[in-house]
């Protein structure tokens, strides 16, 4: 059977990406749980002809994927919770948000951002469906609702001034119900807010291993705006964030409230047409990058190996997943992989099998080479790692192309 469109049911004929069969990439595995079956599903993705949302063929139920036990702590980055921080000032401003005002963050995490809409005394609320990142963030104080978001539950809610969702409307598998919800949630002249990574830079930037089962949807500005027209919202601003390889934040409204639509989203709307994102070539020639990736990084681990060099990894994180499985890699080629979250130590890398250490590990093992997973914060995990750097290790990244630095 051909699958159809989640938003506007065509039949999805257009191949963008391919890569076999995978682990829900953060379903981390206790060393204990070696002896029991893994769960895998088809990571294979699909492009819209019409409304060109581009999405996955198959995918598992949201409750598979985000299970009380899943580990991505938002807080873990520095720089992430200086992004988060950043907004909120500019966003209070912009808004003009006090004392009387009401924020909803869906997708909340652990309350790496609402943290600081609760130290300004601004009334707010997180939407969490996982119980481990809704205790943290009640530990800071932030009020959790712990379930998923969506329209049948958005009558329940307060009408918010602001509803903001970063890095959460690819994560949704029905896209349609989750944006009617944001509508619903919204004060007459209420605007919402969306960070998610750019289909064009993904593209550009050859980021596939931001693929993965949690990301149901990937996202250009020019699908965005036919399923927020579906719901009854527009898109009336737009700003290109640095964040995540490249990454949109568009502002929305209901649409017959005030704002009036910025140059910035026509200037967006024309750089996404000049690209080719209204053509069916666009969506079909990635799989042939991702494959050049792919070979690449296993070629140089394989050298390295050959050549009696020492590898080790950093960041388990939802990208080194993709790269790791859809290569093949196991330990034997890459012994270990450290991050700085202690929900992740001990366990071991869904797929491959790689055990996960404190960073502390790198120290004594002092590897030839480090391949960082997390390419989007490179450059702070550099920094965190530069004594490494000065006895003589080499930080390797393999997207969008191998480099040893």
């Amino acid at each position: 059977m051909t699958q159809t469109c989640r938003h506007c049911d065509t039949p999805l004929t257009l191949d963008f990406l391919d890569l076999g069969f995978a682990p829900p990439s953060n379903a981390y595995v206790a060393p204990q749980g070696l002896s029991q079956p893994e769960m895998t599903f088809p990571l294979r993705i699909k492009a819209c002809p019409n409304c060109r949302l581009v999405q996955t063929e198959d995918f598992a139920a949201a409750d598979q994927l985000f299970t009380d036990e899943y580990a991505y702590f938002s807080s873990m980055s520095r720089s992430w919770l200086d992004h988060a921080s950043r907004y909120v000032a500019m966003i209070t401003e912009r808004l003009g948000l006090d004392a009387t005002s009401h924020v909803i963050e869906v997708a909340s995490n652990d309350g790496y951002l609402l943290r600081n809409f609760v130290a300004s005394g601004i009334p707010c609320l997180g939407v969490e469906p996982t119980e481990s990142t809704a205790k943290a963030a009640e530990a800071l104080g932030v009020p959790v609702l712990q379930t998923f978001f969506g329209e049948k539950m958005a009558p329940d809610l307060p009408r918010s001034d602001l509803v903001l969702g970063n890095n959460v409307y690819a994560h949704v598998p029905d896209i349609n119900d989750f944006t009617r919800g944001l509508c619903a949630v919204l004060k007459p002249q209420g605007v919402v807010t969306l960070e998610f990574p750019h289909l064009m830079r993904l593209v550009e930037f050859n980021q596939f291993d931001t693929v993965y089962h949690e990301h149901f949807s990937y996202l250009s500005l020019m699908a965005v705006e036919h399923v927020m027209q579906a719901a009854g919202l527009r898109v009336f601003d737009v700003e290109e964030l640095a964040t995540h390889g490249g990454s949109l934040r568009i502002y929305a409204c209901r649409t017959d409230a005030d704002y009036v639509e910025t140059q910035t989203v026509a200037a967006v709307r024309a750089e996404e047409a000049a690209r080719g994102m209204d053509t069916d070539a666009y969506y079909t020639a990635f799989q042939a990058k991702a494959e050049r990736v792919k070979d690449d990084f296993l070629r140089f681990l394989l050298q390295a190996k050959a050549e009696g060099k020492s590898v080790a990894a950093y960041g388990a994180a939802a990208k080194g997943n993709t790269l790791m499985n859809f290569a093949g890699v196991k330990p034997d080629l890459v012994p270990f992989v450290c991050d700085a979250a202690p929900s992740k130590q001990g366990m071991l890398m869904p797929g491959s099998h790689v055990p996960i250490l404190a960073p502390g590990a790198l120290s004594d093992a002092r590897p030839d080479y480090l391949v960082i997973f997390p390419w989007n914060i490179g450059a702070e995990i550099m920094e965190q790692n530069r004594a490494l750097a000065d006895q003589g290790t080499q930080f390797v990244t393999a997207v969008p192309e191998l480099k040893v630095l």
